[in-house]
């Protein structure tokens, strides 16, 4: 997906040599991570770097170094299409919809996922990294058409192919965004998404020979709808409607056999018109690196970042924030009421955010994922986010997605692991010609080759080697990585 001629992703890459600290484990310089700050986003260049490993916190993006921070986070997303509640997800939400009719106020907490769920990424991660950009707007304004091409000029002398030396201009607006918004979803899959599938393990799982265990409920109304058809057969006519009348009606009735209820038989359940309290929600573009785009098969809303509110009785109680992107809702983090905890909304927006990804779906296509920013198994705490099922992890070597279930044994023995069992696959989005890496230099964007030439001082290739890796290939011929 093009920038739809918006502006290009310009980041600033930091490295990241120096330790912080770690809200995880409290180790004072155990957490690291590369770093670099988006000046601007495009949502398909985000897509692609979370599946490489990034996340954002404002417009700080970062990638954990997984090998050797002490707390590894893994990517997760889960398949929302196929997303089945637990029982604990069922628990809330029937406590949501119990409250929200009959005004039961229950001051019991979820055991299962702390309150403060969503904001952990943000609170968590205590970045040593610049609060502000020391680049000024007028160092990304393009200069004249003339100049840039005296640039192209001079690469297609040194011999190097033409598509090389092309420089553009970079639009005036660039770090324009959508500041006016204060308030603040797979046909064909990104190329890091492929799933790396194992047989079960014999004695595991359900017996595929056998039939599925039954519910007592649905055998009690079996019988009954056997009794109604018998006594139809000797009744007189008008018995015989009313029989076949019961009949259908237990037929349509809303639960069938082995059948649970969808996340939508909860979210959307009808209240009473005597209910006591009222949910609503409300979304809002808002503040990010990322440009909003419209395009003709996305979702309604559009794509980038946006503030969900959830309105009770006409007060805000949580605020969510989430990225949609071009093959998944991305959730960032949930500030929220303290006063309504009991409420679990941490679980309840999670599962309203799945429920959210599964309706944009069906205007979107390739919009089938919810990711939940990372998985953390080394803190116990953390592992609630495995409760969503089916999910994968991201293997941080080759980025392909695992399902968890192969992962998990594998974390048991090593915090740090590779999830991809074949020993000969590599990162498929490894950057392979460092020249074509495009850069932002005096205003001008221009490939990595014709600014290694222009460069005055020390080499700085190994940054942009370190950097190119690390956003791969695709990404790093996208993006315009500035340089002073």
């Amino acid at each position: 997906m093009a920038a739809a001629g918006g502006s290009p992703t310009i980041v600033e890459y930091f490295g990241g040599e120096d330790g912080y600290r770690c809200g995880y484990c409290k180790n004072e310089t155990g957490n690291l991570s590369h770093g670099m700050w988006a000046h601007s986003m495009t949502v398909q260049d985000y897509q692609d770097l979370i599946d490489r490993g990034w996340r954002r916190s404002g417009k700080y993006v970062y990638k954990p170094i997984m090998n050797q921070t002490c707390c590894p986070q893994y990517t997760i997303r889960c398949q929302a299409l196929h997303f089945q509640t637990s029982k604990s997800h069922k628990k809330v939400l029937k406590k949501m919809l119990k409250f929200l009719s009959k005004g039961d106020a229950s001051k019991v907490v979820s055991e299962e996922e702390p309150m403060d769920s969503h904001i952990e990424d943000a609170v968590a991660c205590d970045f040593a990294y610049k609060g502000e950009s020391h680049v000024s707007q007028s160092e990304l304004t393009p200069l004249s058409v003339d100049h840039t091409e005296r640039v192209e000029n001079e690469d297609q002398h040194t011999g190097e192919e033409k598509e090389e030396g092309n420089v553009q201009k970079v639009e005036s607006d660039s770090l324009q965004l959508h500041a006016d918004k204060e308030t603040p979803v797979p046909g064909e899959p990104s190329r890091s998404a492929k799933v790396v599938h194992a047989p079960p393990k014999p004695g595991k799982g359900a017996d595929l020979s056998k039939p599925l265990c039954r519910k007592a409920k649905d055998i009690r109304k079996e019988r009954k709808l056997q009794k109604l058809l018998q006594n139809q057969t000797c009744a007189v006519e008008g018995s015989q409607l009313q029989a076949t009348d019961q009949v259908l009606l237990l037929q349509n009735s809303k639960s069938k056999p082995n059948q649970p209820k969808t996340i939508e038989d909860f979210i959307f359940v009808s209240l009473p018109d005597d209910a006591q309290h009222k949910l609503e929600f409300t979304r809002f573009l808002c503040d990010s690196p990322l440009e909003a785009e419209n395009v003709p098969n996305g979702p309604e809303c559009g794509y980038g970042s946006f503030h969900q509110q959830y309105w009770l009785d006409g007060k805000i109680i949580a605020v969510g924030v989430i990225d949609i992107l071009p093959y998944c809702v991305s959730s960032v983090y949930l500030y929220y009421d303290p006063d309504y905890s009991f409420l679990s909304l941490g679980v309840y927006s999670a599962l309203r955010e799945i429920t959210f990804t599964r309706q944009l779906h069906e205007k979107a296509p390739d919009l089938c994922f919810y990711y939940m920013g990372f998985y953390i198994h080394s803190c116990p705490k953390m592992r609630y986010k495995g409760q969503y099922r089916p999910s994968d992890l991201l293997c941080p070597e080759t980025y392909v997605w695992t399902p968890i279930e192969q992962c998990l044994p594998l974390l048991e023995h090593s915090k740090y692991c590779r999830f991809n069992q074949d020993g000969k696959a590599v990162d498929e989005g490894r950057i392979k010609e460092l020249g074509r890496v495009r850069v932002l230099h005096k205003r001008t964007v221009m490939p990595y080759s014709v600014y290694k030439k222009r460069r005055k001082g020390p080499s700085d290739e190994a940054s942009v080697q370190q950097y190119a890796s690390l956003v791969g290939q695709t990404c790093s011929e996208r993006m315009l990585l500035f340089r002073s």
